[in-house]
């Protein structure tokens, strides 16, 4: 049987989000920020132990989780070297596989876990990580210098896996410090697979950090008296509350499958289309879309550029997410029926709500996704394609 365990990281000095405490220590949504971490790699299914490294002077605050049955150990100097002081420790009893994770990303959920670690199945390594998607500029004297292609051009986050006796060696042969456990394992030749991230596995870093990951582990408004923030509403203010909806069709081709709502179903027939023809996530992305006011996929990846060819549509779906975030907006839910005789959806439809929940970085419960027949009227009825309505609830933070 294969082992897997989680090694945190929590031997920073991190002061930059104020309150006079390294980060990882400080309040919120109830807890603190590594309590958040801790609970979600022990709540996951995944891990069978858990290895936490604190700085020298923390060692008092860590008490509880020694208590709880988790190994901890002191760190290092640098973030390899506290790393390297937690490998050495399960070493002991070394598992098959580790996820190392910075005790700075509270919102880690337990759909992004099992993907890194399903994907050491087939990889000594895997990390998650979301492509970027904004123009990238130089800049000198706070004026811009130049710009930079974003082609290939990704954001790292945590956790980052790897299977334990190749990324422990790496460790010990690694000559310095390095920005994180990814560039170990290219050093010392091992293939690191990349992982779809989640938008809400921020890093806490600085203040505003704290509201909007306390916004995401609570599911709805910021306790902002807790976040020490003014309220974004005064009494009697009306809520932004927006809803859009999204419609989709692409006809029936040859294939051997279909990918609905990202998940892969054998079937006699394809479906059609400019990218992989993925008709619930379509609808989804243009319900976003919609309720932002800003067009439809076809405005922001056009038919007409070749990059978009046969593009999976977790691109198209991440980048409306992140243009909510980035307008001030958090989706609270997301509902798509597939309108299709064959193939038959029920059986997939919970693996489809987990995968596209993954993708938006919600919970499972804040996604739908059912299915209904036309009654044999329409080409959906005659077999010749598949439709999908959807509609996105976003709400201004």
């Amino acid at each position: 049987m294969t082992t897997t365990a989680a090694l945190i990281v929590a031997a920073g000095r991190g002061t930059r989000a104020g309150g006079g405490l390294p980060k990882q220590w400080r309040p919120l949504a109830g807890q603190r920020v590594i309590d958040h971490v801790v609970d979600a790699f022990a709540g996951c299914g995944r891990i069978d132990r858990i290895c936490i490294v604190v700085h020298p002077d923390d060692v008092d605050r860590a008490d509880g989780f020694r208590q709880a049955g988790h190994m901890v150990v002191t760190g290092a100097g640098t973030r390899s070297g506290s790393v390297g002081a937690g490998l050495m420790a399960l070493a002991d009893d070394a598992p098959d596989r580790v996820l190392i994770h910075d005790a700075a990303r509270p919102c880690i959920s337990a759909a992004l876990i099992a993907a890194v670690d399903d994907a050491l199945a087939n990889a000594p390594g895997a990390a998650p990580a979301l492509a970027v998607t904004d123009a990238l500029w130089t800049g000198d004297a706070g004026r811009v210098t130049g710009t930079r292609d974003r082609t290939g051009l990704f954001r790292a986050q945590t956790p980052q896996g790897f299977r334990f006796d190749a990324i422990l060696q790496a460790h010990r042969t690694h000559p310095a410090e390095a920005a994180d456990d990814v560039q170990v394992a290219r050093a010392a030749g091992l293939d690191v697979s990349i992982v779809p991230g989640e938008e809400r596995n921020l890093k806490v870093t600085h203040p505003a950090d704290f509201a909007r990951a306390e916004q995401i582990l609570l599911g709805g408004a910021p306790e902002q008296a807790a976040a020490g923030l003014e309220p974004d509403h005064a009494p009697g203010d009306q809520m932004d509350i927006r809803t859009g909806n999204g419609f989709d069709v692409h006809r029936f081709g040859p294939g051997d499958h279909v990918t609905l709502c990202g998940v892969t179903i054998p079937h006699d027939r394809g479906l059609q289309g400019h990218s992989d023809a993925d008709v619930g996530m379509h609808a989804v992305t243009d319900a976003i879309y919609g309720a932002l006011a800003r067009g439809d996929i076809g405005q922001h990846f056009p038919p007409s550029d070749p990059r978009w060819k046969g593009a999976e549509s977790h691109i198209f779906l991440r980048h409306a997410v992140e243009l909510a975030a980035d307008m001030g907006f958090v989706i609270t839910h997301a509902d798509c029926t597939l309108i299709c005789e064959y193939p038959k959806i029920g059986p997939h439809a919970p693996a489809m709500r987990a995968e596209m929940a993954r993708i938006m970085g919600l919970d499972p419960d804040r996604v739908s996704v059912k299915a209904t027949t036309s009654e044999r009227l329409g080409f959906t009825g005659r077999g010749e394609g598949i439709a999908a309505l959807a509609t996105a609830t976003l709400v201004k933070t």
